[in-house]
């Protein structure tokens, strides 16, 4: 079958002309005749249907049978020796020597010349039928032409058919030059028509690399110009092609070449277009030439930024200068009437085809475009900047003229404004406004494109004309802002592509853009004049005169929006709150915070007049609310506006609301029933506003405390649990959802019940057990589930942290475990789920006994998450001491260590390690031990590589193995030398001088800061009674009333301590048997101190019907601070008791001793049941404020993890930074509050995270933050090194946070 017949070149034929046609679409997008030559080259590598084409099928079986007898023999040949087919290397040798053989063959050299013979011809005879074909097509399509010349125009525009439906054929360069010549303008039509027809039919590729194609350039510029829409659509559509499958340096020619065409038709024409409302037909033969050019520049001009990064800057440069040296095109109009007429320019026809300025953003996006088209705006064509702005600035004018002049201003040429650009209607005549408008609406684009960049901010401020002074970018937001003032919404409730063309759309996305950006803000909207303006309406209204809005409800609502969002920002805020930059009343300025406020509570209490009727009443005062929203949410914020009581008027407007709502009947079928629930449904949107204003206010210490005023908090949780089980966004300037609030919710009494009702700790809870135990059943396994490799599954970390920041304080794990009971069944059913806490300690904790062993499907993961958790809580004193009294858990664990070992039988059988030993060894180390980073070592929890994998010894009863106990710290008893002993002893008599605690403080700052070991034992004792002593008997000193205590001897003996305290009292007398500061017998001494001081405080606590438990029976938990000095006075009773007494008369005792405060008759009533320490809502608060300003990484990492620095300040002090830090240091902060001052607490807070910074920061990326915070001890924190750093912040500022700390007496006024 060497031979091919007559009937086989027919078929080869028919089978090449149909792979032609599948592969059509990949040869027709080549750019260059030797790009498809490749194509065909490589089609088997790139064509995944390749061996399913018929015409490979063909070529494969005429192989076959020319060569199948050749290929046979030769294999015969070469497998002769051993009779089979070798494998591996030898049978890849076999093949490469039968391949070479054959093609060695005299068959194959005959069958490839009989092949290319016939496929020569084969090709030929295609040509030829294609040449005939395209003839024949001409012919026919000329014949249509001239039957259809006095029909009725046809759109026949650049790109209303593809560049890819045209055939592909070759052309020589001969023939390129024929038409060359035939494209001359002398030439007849009907000649150029021709060769404009071969010209659209050749490869756009052949025609742009002809030797003549310059020449032929311009000859098809020449023809876009002829009035002849024959011509000069089918140069377009020739380009149209050229554009889509030519690289860069062409079509740059095409397009500049075209552009220029465009501007000299514009100069040749001058066109002009009536103003007004005289309309212009835009399907005039020469204004819809150059719309279908422009279209066409335009569509290029949105494409080319996807592919111009891979070309030479040069050539990106020539489009960006042509295009802006057409659209900077403009001559003056000569008309008879130049007020009716103006000219018309390509900007306009530009604007009606893109009226976003879609282009032009596009080109700004990228660096690469976005430095040349800015470095030309400023060096050549200024000019455009220049028609752009002053479009704006008459726009805003004639809206003022307008607005002056009548009542009811433009409302109908508004929404036909609106209609005119909307892409889903087809017109063909425009107005003059509306082609104006247009202009306006793609400069207020250009320019706010060109605000947010630096370099196009540079441009201003510019000269326009008619104006003194140049427009600079605070005078240019001022316009924009001024002509929202006018077009406030559209006169429709559409809400389609129409309002986003509104006046009011266009600049408030230009608002939003630079409110995003924070250089943008900073010189743009950070400035007196844009606040004033925003501004002035409503102080305004707050002056008691008319705005002059012309739709006041709708612009306010803009208005707030704006100051939402910049009050949103930190530079935005702090302008808000401390520049005094608004004139309200004569030489009276005030911030623009104030004036927020203020009217916010004007619309609340509705005595706004004018808008109080509005249907938009309560929208507009939600979106003022939500501005103050941004302002009181952070700690600055809150103290500029609480003194204005926007809680209370807010509290208020929702319990009115929430009774008006229960009154609306329920809807019954009739005619009112639409109404009615229409009116229902504004009242509970409305109802939810306020909630979700007053919840806000729980994002800060102090707020927490004001909402729990209102009361409102239960609800007000409810609700946020609501969204949070939807997980709804907190709002639109939110960057986080509701972790951070649920987690300062539950860091008091009050919150951490507010969450309990909710449902909130039920969905907790049974959200972790499914995650722990059950898994997602419903979900069809693919793959087995992997074997968890840490001890907290990922699939259960966010519920161990959720679980860790609902139970961070020990006064929620008060409220939810107090009075108790674990549940301690002797049978659990698999499906029995926890719901509450007390149950998951009972099932994950205190798994104490086989029934509960056997209800874990995953017993050893479940209880290592339970021991894990149960480590975290007993990092908080308190909480252990509670878990401890209730369930006895220590005893627990160590049974459970007795029981795990190798032989149970025997007394001497080894500890078994696995992961619940080790996990039980160093929760039994860290409850047992108390002490700093360098006074107690806990045992890691991961094993170690050799022969001893964990060296550290397990035990089983106490005491602890003598190895987990480090050297305590040198204190020194007797030190009479030191610089402050000598003080103390040479200042006895001169203690009524007013300047002797400065020099005290003086001499305490020099000591700190050259020998603070001194400052320990006697010394430091000796120091603390001094300057107590001192402070309680200045009359400016002291705060509360003086202690009047007399206690009878029989009193105090018949006083009954609680379990939480005995066992308090224990942790106490280890610690200072361990430092070596208490003899044996102290037991009884500090037991004595404990009831003095428990008689004392019940004597100055307020009676309280609170449900809340830690409100009840006095004080939830130990008195850290009373053990503190007890240990530093060395044991004596006598001295800790008279320095306790003294100092419960200073405001340092407020915040230092958290016993003395609780529920104290000293604060308010509301205050004192509320449940609220003011170590949380004043100086945990504070130390957010600082951190902010002063640490704002940390501040970031916080907000960022869910955690708040407020959970671990209440943490530290409640416990007196026992377990933190070292004694010394511990003794050190303890006396640099009381010498120093109260605000000291906040500082030394800031600086122990200062101190931190680098391990917050690490620990929060792993999402360990809380667990490092609660259960690692401050490592290397000394406070004299941070002495110097605590004075800065005292300078900055103590007039602030002591002055707050002052009002403990009226907090919530």
């Amino acid at each position: 079958m060497s031979q091919l017949s007559a009937e086989d070149e027919v078929e080869l034929q028919s089978l090449l002309k149909q792979l032609l046609r599948s592969i059509n679409d990949r040869i027709s997008g080549a750019p260059s005749t030797e790009c498809a030559e490749e194509i065909l080259l490589h089609l088997e590598e790139t064509d995944k249907n390749f061996h399913n084409y018929e015409f490979v099928k063909y070529l494969r079986q005429y192989v076959e049978s020319s060569l199948g007898t050749v290929v046979e023999e030769e294999t015969k040949n070469l497998t002769r020796g051993d009779g089979q087919h070798a494998i591996g290397s030898g049978h890849d040798a076999l093949i490469h020597a039968i391949t070479r053989r054959t093609r060695d063959s005299a068959e194959y050299q005959q069958m490839m010349q009989t092949l290319k013979n016939t496929m020569i011809m084969v090709v030929e005879s295609l040509i030829n039928k294609f040449e005939e074909d395209q003839m024949r097509k001409e012919e026919m399509h000329r014949e249509k032409q001239h039957s259809q010349s006095n029909s009725q125009y046809t759109d026949n525009c650049s790109d209303s058919d593809s560049s890819f439906n045209q055939s592909y054929a070759f052309i020589r360069q001969e023939q390129l030059q024929i038409l060359a010549e035939k494209l001359d303008s002398s030439r007849p039509k009907e000649v150029r028509w021709e060769a404009l027809q071969a010209l659209r039919c050749a490869p756009p590729s052949d025609v742009l690399s002809c030797e003549s194609w310059s020449t032929l350039r311009r000859k098809l510029c020449a023809a876009l110009t002829e009035p002849d829409p024959d011509l000069s659509d089918n140069v377009l559509q020739f380009f149209a092609k050229s554009f889509s499958s030519s690289p860069m340096n062409v079509t740059r020619e095409i397009y500049t070449s075209l552009a220029k065409s465009v501007e000299s038709s514009f100069l040749s024409l001058k066109l002009s277009f009536p103003t007004g409302s005289a309309t212009i037909d835009i399907n005039r033969p020469e204004i819809i030439r150059l719309l279908k050019q422009i279209r066409l520049m335009n569509d290029f001009q949105k494409e080319v930024t996807t592919f111009w990064i891979r070309h030479p800057e040069k050539y990106m440069e020539e489009v960006v200068e042509s295009t802006f040296s057409l659209l900077s095109f403009h001559h003056e109009h000569v008309s008879a009437s130049p007020e009716t007429e103006k000219a018309l320019e390509p900007i306009h026809l530009l604007a009606l085809l893109d009226v976003k300025a879609t282009w032009f953003k596009k080109w700004m996006h990228g660096y690469y475009s976005r430095t040349v088209v800015l470095r030309l705006l400023e060096r050549k064509y200024n000019s455009l900047i220049v028609a752009a702005l002053q479009q704006c600035i008459l726009y805003s004018e004639s809206c003022e003229r307008f607005t002056n002049k009548t009542t009811d201003p433009q409302s109908a040429e508004q929404q036909k404004f609106l209609l005119s650009v909307d892409v889903s209607v087809q017109r063909s005549v425009y107005s003059g406004k509306e082609l104006e408008y247009a202009f306006f609406v793609h400069s207020v684009c250009v320019l706010g494109k060109l605000l947010i960049y630096t370099n196009g901010r540079k441009l201003f401020p510019i000269k326009v004309r008619k104006r003194k002074d140049p427009v600079s970018l605070t005078d240019l937001v001022v316009i924009l802002i001024n002509i929202m003032y006018q077009h406030p919404k559209p006169p429709h409730s559409d809400t389609s592509h129409t309002d986003s063309l509104s006046p009011s759309s266009l600049v408030m996305e230009v608002l939003w853009m630079l409110c995003e950006r924070t250089e943008c803000a900073a010189e743009c909207l950070y400035q007196t004049a844009v606040i004033e303006t925003l501004l002035a309406p409503v102080i305004a209204l707050l002056n008691g005169q008319q705005a002059k809005l012309k739709s006041p409800a709708a612009t306010l609502t803009l208005i707030a929006d704006v100051l939402a969002r910049i009050a949103n920002t930190d530079r935005g805020l702090a302008l808000f709150l401390y520049e005094k930059n608004l004139l309200v009343a004569l030489s009276e300025r005030t911030s623009a915070a104030l004036v927020i406020v203020q009217f916010t509570l004007k619309l609340l209490n509705k005595e706004l007049s004018s808008l109080s009727e509005s249907d938009t009443s309560h929208t507009l005062c939600g979106a003022f609310i939500f501005v103050c929203r941004q302002i009181y949410n952070t700690c600055e914020g809150l103290q500029v506006l609480r003194p204005y009581g926007l809680h209370k008027a807010v509290a208020a407007a929702w319990k009115k609301t929430s009774s008006l709502s229960e009154r609306i009947p329920t809807p019954v079928p009739g005619a009112t029933a639409a109404a009615s629930t229409q009116e229902l449904q504004n009242m509970l949107i409305w109802e939810e506003t306020l909630l979700d204003s007053l919840l806000n206010f729980a994002a800060t210490p102090k707020g927490l405390l004001l909402l729990q005023q209102t009361g409102a908090i239960n609800e007000c949780v409810s609700y946020m649990f609501s969204r949070f089980t939807k997980k709804l966004q907190v709002s639109r300037c939110e960057k986080f959802g509701y972790g951070v609030m649920v987690t300062q919710v539950a860091a008091t009494a009050p919150g951490v019940v507010a969450l309990h009702s909710s449902g909130f700790v039920r969905a907790l809870v049974i959200e972790l057990w499914s995650a722990l135990e059950c898994g997602s059943e419903d979900v069809t396994v693919v793959r087995p589930k992997p074997t968890p490799m840490d001890p907290i599954d990922r699939s259960c970390l966010k519920s161990f942290l959720s679980l860790v920041n609902l139970l961070s304080s020990s006064h929620s794990v008060w409220e939810l475990l107090g009075r108790q009971p674990l549940a301690n069944k002797s049978e659990y059913t698999l499906r029995e789920m926890p719901t509450s806490v007390p149950d998951l300690t009972d099932r994950l904790i205190a798994v104490n006994s086989d029934a509960k062993i056997h209800s874990l499907f995953h017993y050893e993961q479940s209880h290592t998450f339970g021991l894990r958790l149960l480590s975290v809580l007993c990092c908080n004193l308190d909480s252990f001491l509670l878990l401890e009294s209730q369930y006895n858990i220590c005893s627990m664990l160590l049974q459970s260590q007795r029981e795990n070992v190798a032989e149970p039988d025997t007394s001497e059988g080894e500890f078994i390690i696995d992961s619940l030993s080790v996990e039980r060894n160093h929760v039994l180390v860290r409850v047992s031990l108390v002490g700093g980073p360098s006074e107690r070592r806990l045992p890691p929890r991961a094993l170690q590589e050799g022969e001893h994998p964990y060296p550290w010894p397990m035990f089983s009863s106490y005491p602890l193995p003598h190895c987990y106990t480090l050297d305590p710290p040198q204190i020194l008893h007797n030190s009479q030398d030191s610089e402050i002993s000598a003080f103390l002893a040479s200042s006895k008599d001169t203690k009524s001088e007013g300047s002797w605690m400065k020099i005290c403080r003086q001499q305490y700052c020099k000591v700190m800061t050259s020998k603070p070991s001194v400052l320990t034992g006697k010394v430091l004792g000796d120091l603390l009674e001094t300057v107590v002593a001192h402070l309680s008997n200045s009359a400016t000193e002291c705060f509360f009333s003086p202690a009047q205590y007399k206690a009878e001897e029989r009193s105090v003996k018949s006083a009954v301590l609680s379990s939480v305290e005995q066992l308090g009292i224990n942790i106490c007398l280890r610690y200072g048997s361990y430092l070596k500061l208490l003899k044996d017998d102290a037991v009884h001494d500090l037991t004595l101190l404990m009831k003095h001081i428990k008689i004392f405080l019940s004597s100055q606590r307020v009676k309280t019907s609170s449900e809340l438990i830690t409100q009840q029976d006095g004080y939830p938990g130990h008195d850290w601070l009373a053990s503190t000095v007890f240990l530093i006075m060395a044991g004596d009773m006598d001295r800790s008791l008279q320095l306790l007494l003294s100092l419960s008369s200073l405001l340092t005792s407020a915040f230092i001793w958290p016993a003395r405060i609780h529920s104290s008759v000293h604060v308010p009533v509301e205050a004192a049941e509320s449940g609220i320490p003011p170590v949380y809502w004043c100086t945990a608060h504070y130390v957010e404020r600082l951190l902010k300003a002063e640490v704002p990484l940390v501040h970031s990492a916080f907000r960022m993890s869910g955690f708040t620095p407020s959970q671990m300040c209440l943490h530290w002090l409640t416990q007196c930074f026992w377990n933190y830090l070292d004694w010394t240091e511990v003794c050190h902060y303890l006396s640099t509050c009381v010498v120093m001052g109260p605000d000291y607490q906040v500082y030394t807070c800031v600086a122990i995270f200062r101190h931190l910074q680098p391990d917050i920061l690490q620990r929060t990326q792993s999402q360990e933050l809380q667990v490092f915070l609660k259960e690692e001890p401050i490592q290397g924190f000394k406070v004299s090194d941070y002495l110097e750093f605590m004075e800065g912040l005292e300078r900055s500022y103590r007039d602030t946070v002591l002055a707050d700390m002052k009002i403990i007496q009226n907090p919530v006024e």
